[in-house]
């Protein structure tokens, strides 16, 4: 059982404090996903589970023992990092078996393992080649498969697809989770890509100035964002934000419109671009920007002074200096809290 807890972990370097307190669990055969910005600690946080960072503060647990006094190599992890580290001298074979070598396991193990995550990779005939022989996507599943050929009780993975293009990108994505699934292995991936967290990930734990924002399903974090950073950092475009003024008990002024809302003294509107719905009445939007997107219509305009996105059904093209009247559907607004910047229902 390979389950992760890392309690009250906080970081710094002299003045600066790269993680608050963290806390997290991970469990057993979880593929869990640390996403944030450039500098929001989660590479930091993984270094430490890693052992390669020693927390300022708090403990890390795997499968019930306490390692955050331990060297990486006696953790039971393995590590696959963005720039592959595969060894030019040694073929792919021996790249995998890198690992078994140091361990001195026998050579009919070795064999059987390597032959075992070189099928699982689909790179068993690349076996005899070296690395300046492949591209980039083959080297990056050559790292893989050595990080899976050491059955380790979890695999660390920081930011592994980011240097492949796009289209490759999308095969890896496909082909790791399949992968990882099948090895039964607890998984950590560090991205700041959010279509890579919401595609490969059972939860997302999403991160903002060394602190955890929120911790849930891809749905939940995308549906219900817990805090307002998180709605505008997850999703593409992002949640659209508006003021609100209060109009009454429950309801609330919201760009010309008034909407049933929290009973609380002040509140923020939310709603995703895909929320909307054109309608006869309702928000009007003063169009800037079309986008043609081939599936739908990206719409940029402005509210009241206020930016605002709109996606539409690609057989509705409005121009620019157009107004579109815009409905949100009533299930899928969202509030907070403008001083906390906190969900509010």
């Amino acid at each position: 059982m390979a389950i992760i807890e890392i309690k009250d972990v906080a970081k710094s370097f002299g003045s600066f404090k790269a993680l608050h307190s963290v806390d997290l669990t991970i469990s057993d055969q979880e593929f869990m996903v640390l996403l944030g910005a450039s500098g929001c600690g989660k590479t930091t946080l993984l270094r430490i589970i890693a052992g390669l960072e020693t927390p300022s503060t708090g403990e890390v647990w795997i499968g019930g023992r306490r390692v955050d006094h331990l060297p990486p190599r006696e953790r039971g992890i393995a590590m696959v990092f963005q720039n592959y580290a595969v060894f030019p001298h040694l073929t792919v074979f021996e790249n995998i078996a890198f690992g078994l070598r140091m361990k001195k396991l026998p050579q009919a193990d070795v064999q059987r393992r390597v032959n075992r995550c070189a099928e699982l990779m689909h790179i068993e005939q690349l076996l005899q080649r070296y690395s300046g022989q492949l591209s980039g996507g083959q080297r990056q599943r050559v790292a893989v498969a050595r990080a899976l050929a050491m059955e380790p009780d979890v695999i660390l993975m920081d930011e592994p697809l980011s240097n492949l293009d796009a289209l490759l990108r999308l095969e890896m994505r496909a082909e790791l989770k399949g992968v990882l699934a099948e090895s039964k292995t607890t998984t950590i991936y560090v991205t700041h890509d959010q279509v890579e967290a919401m595609s490969l990930a059972d939860r997302i734990s999403v991160m903002n100035g060394g602190m955890i924002v929120q911790a849930a399903k891809p749905v939940e974090v995308y549906r219900n964002p817990a805090a307002r950073f998180v709605g505008s950092f997850i999703g593409n475009p992002p949640m659209n934000f508006l003021p609100a003024r209060p109009a009454g008990e429950g309801q609330w002024q919201v760009a010309g419109q008034t909407l049933p809302g929290p009973r609380v003294k002040a509140a923020e509107f939310a709603v995703r671009p895909e929320d909307v719905q054109p309608a006869s009445s309702g928000f009007a939007l003063e169009v800037r920007v079309v986008e043609p997107l081939g599936p739908h219509t990206l719409v940029t305009g402005s509210l009241e002074g206020h930016s605002f996105r709109a996606v539409l059904d690609s057989n509705l093209v409005p121009r620019p200096g157009d107004t579109l009247h815009l409905a949100p559907v009533p299930d899928r607004i969202r509030w907070f809290d403008p001083e906390t910047q906190t969900a509010l229902i």
